[in-house]
């Protein structure tokens, strides 16, 4: 497990060179049932149905040239063969960091079957629900939100499949708006969301205002660094064609040092942070101190 002294660690801020390979991906879970809407389904009533809810008029967090990125591509989410092929592998290393820090935060067993019974836990840009699903699975009760709206009806098709995830609240929403609800949640989960918002400083005071007192905020990211265009840029948009080209800003992207000052001043403290690397040899992503490229911070919401 990588260790919380990693924040303090001498090495922590040094970006040596290492294999090109160390990619970040949005992440993904291998599902045996592709889900596709290229057109609205006349057959799902969002008045019947309080999980699928139209837009707000409150505006996003994301740039408007985010949402038609993204929309372009929302039917491939559980296509496991498809574009997003190499983001379902790196799933599971999320969920293993995020399964480990919110049950010692929360006094949970991480060996349980359904560590998350009794939380609340919010996905905030929860794409097409690769990541809502296997929290729910987890016995988290699970809400997805996103404000591309055909990503919410992939999710909430896809959910329907199992009685589990169909407990699934999803929302075409946006963090603001909720705040404006006064929702709050036990852990507020935002993963590769925050490279794409406008204003990442107003985006992290919306997740604050969603978390509870003394619950929990894990966010991903990829850091800013030479690396990271290497990596991430050119050779996952442009060399191996992994991501669509364009997926990604460099200037967008936040050091490790930048998110825990933005969270810091939103009232949230990091606790824990760990690096994503990928192994090409084996095609599979695991844990490690390297933040250099991928990254993911776990923080509890300050009094």
């Amino acid at each position: 497990m990588v260790s919380s002294k990693l924040l303090t660690h001498p090495l922590w801020f040094r970006f040596l060179p290492r294999s090109l390979f160390n990619v970040r991906l949005f992440s993904s879970l291998p599902s045996q049932h592709p889900v596709s809407v290229s057109e609205p389904q006349n057959d799902i009533d969002p008045k019947s149905n309080n999980k699928f809810n139209k837009a707000s008029s409150t505006p996003s967090s994301l740039k408007e040239p985010e949402l038609a990125k993204f929309s372009a591509i929302a039917d491939t989410w559980w296509d496991s063969e498809g574009p997003f092929k190499p983001l379902h592998k790196m799933n599971p290393t999320r969920l293993a960091f995020i399964r480990s820090t919110l049950c010692r935060h929360f006094g949970k067993d991480p060996l349980s079957a359904r560590p998350f019974e009794g939380l609340r836990i919010i996905d905030v840009g929860c794409g097409g629900g690769i990541l809502s699903e296997p929290l729910a699975l987890m016995g988290a009760t699970v809400t997805g939100i996103d404000a591309v709206e055909k990503n919410i009806k992939i999710a909430h098709l896809h959910a329907g499949l199992d009685p589990t995830t169909s407990t699934i609240e999803y929302c075409c929403t946006t963090a603001e708006k909720l705040v404006d609800e006064q929702r709050k949640f036990d852990a507020v989960i935002a993963l590769e969301v925050i490279e794409h918002v406008a204003d990442p400083s107003e985006f992290c005071k919306s997740l604050a205002a969603l978390t509870v007192h003394e619950g929990a905020t894990v966010v991903s990211t990829i850091n800013r660094s030479m690396r990271s265009y290497a990596t991430a840029i050119v050779a996952a948009e442009y060399l191996l064609q992994w991501l669509p080209k364009g997926t990604h800003q460099w200037s967008s992207f936040l050091t490790p040092e930048e998110l825990t000052m933005i969270l810091k001043r939103a009232s949230i403290d990091v606790k824990e942070m760990a690096g994503f690397v990928y192994n090409p040899i084996n095609r599979r992503w695991s844990l490690s101190d390297d933040i250099s490229v991928n990254f993911i911070a776990f923080a509890t919401k300050e009094s």
